[in-house]
């Protein structure tokens, strides 16, 4: 019998029809699928390709007795209990770099909107304003930009940042050195809180960083800065976030990614009016998404044709 492939969170268009064409595989033909549709798939389905949204817990593996491959449409697997997997003998893959790019913007574009108040200057434009004196901004040009968490996506952003001149004090116990001349590490990482006018959170989701950025660091900011988080949404403690921000002590953020998602439609973090807010969308272009699938093919003709696992991660 041939493999069935299930796509749960999206799948570039031209790409599913891809997958859908090769004949060694039996495809669902929704690259998009409820919870509810996704369990009742889960005795029959041998091969699951999932985004952020499915969570692969050991609930789910105890209803897929025929699993054989889950693949983590991006890089972060925080939402798949590996260590299940593994004592099921499931294989799990990311496609590690495929997003890089677009994350590493997506953390940009955040930057310069709270820097420039333009998402809160559309919103009054849309109502009929003109209110040109309230939104005044601040520039890019010679801050200090903090990055915590220097690996690829942060290198990146690094490097789109060095047209306006910054310096950047970065935090990452596993990185080293830079050859960046413009990039300095930084040992201590609320330094680079204290320090920074501008900080932006690349690091995994995992025990050592989950809630890393508490009530101190946010407290050691200066008042002028911003917090911009395209990573991980429990990197961050949001009660203490949300205390932060609604006293005014720190300029403002603008955050992609949060410890429950969707972002409960009663969190008080949208009712902020210094926290520019987005549905997770640092890995959603249009490039990213054909990177991705291109990746996820070949990962999948891989496993189930030759028995060879690319990109395995461990538990």
């Amino acid at each position: 019998m041939k493999p069935l492939i299930v796509v749960s969170d999206g799948f570039d268009k031209n790409l599913f029809a891809e997958l859908c064409s090769k004949s060694e595989f039996e495809v669902h033909p929704e690259s998009k699928i409820s919870q509810e549709k996704l369990q009742e798939l889960l005795p029959r389905i041998n091969g699951l390709v999932i985004r952020s949204a499915t969570k692969v817990t050991p609930d789910y593996l105890e209803l897929a007795p025929n699993l054989k491959y889950v693949i983590r449409a991006g890089e972060g697997t925080d939402n798949i209990d590996k260590v299940a997997c593994s004592e099921k003998n499931v294989a799990v893959s990311n496609t590690p770099g495929a997003n890089n790019n677009s994350a590493a913007e997506h953390a940009f574009a955040l930057m310069m909107t709270v820097l420039r108040k333009t998402a809160w200057a559309h919103t009054t434009m849309k109502s009929g304003g003109w209110d040109k004196a309230k939104f005044t901004g601040v520039e890019l040009w010679k801050k200090k930009v903090g990055i915590i968490g220097f690996g690829r996506i942060g290198q990146i952003l690094a490097k789109r940042l060095a047209g306006f001149d910054v310096e950047v004090l970065y935090f990452d116990p596993f990185v080293q050195s830079c050859e960046l001349p413009y990039a300095k590490k930084v040992e201590n990482v609320k330094d680079v809180f204290s320090q920074a006018d501008i900080i932006s959170l690349h690091t995994p989701l995992m025990d050592a960083t989950k809630g890393m950025v508490n009530a101190e660091l946010l407290g050691a900011m200066q008042p002028h800065a911003i917090l911009v988080n395209a990573s991980r949404g429990g990197i961050v403690d949001e009660d203490a976030l949300l205390s932060i921000l609604e006293s005014g002590a720190i300029r403002g953020a603008g955050f992609d990614v949060y410890a429950t998602e969707p972002l409960p439609t009663d969190s008080p973090l949208r009712k902020l009016e210094n926290l520019v807010t987005t549905p997770h969308l640092g890995a959603s272009t249009e490039e990213a998404q054909v990177r991705v699938g291109e990746m996820v093919i070949n990962q999948l003709s891989e496993f189930f044709n030759n028995n060879n696992h690319l990109n395995g991660v461990k538990a």
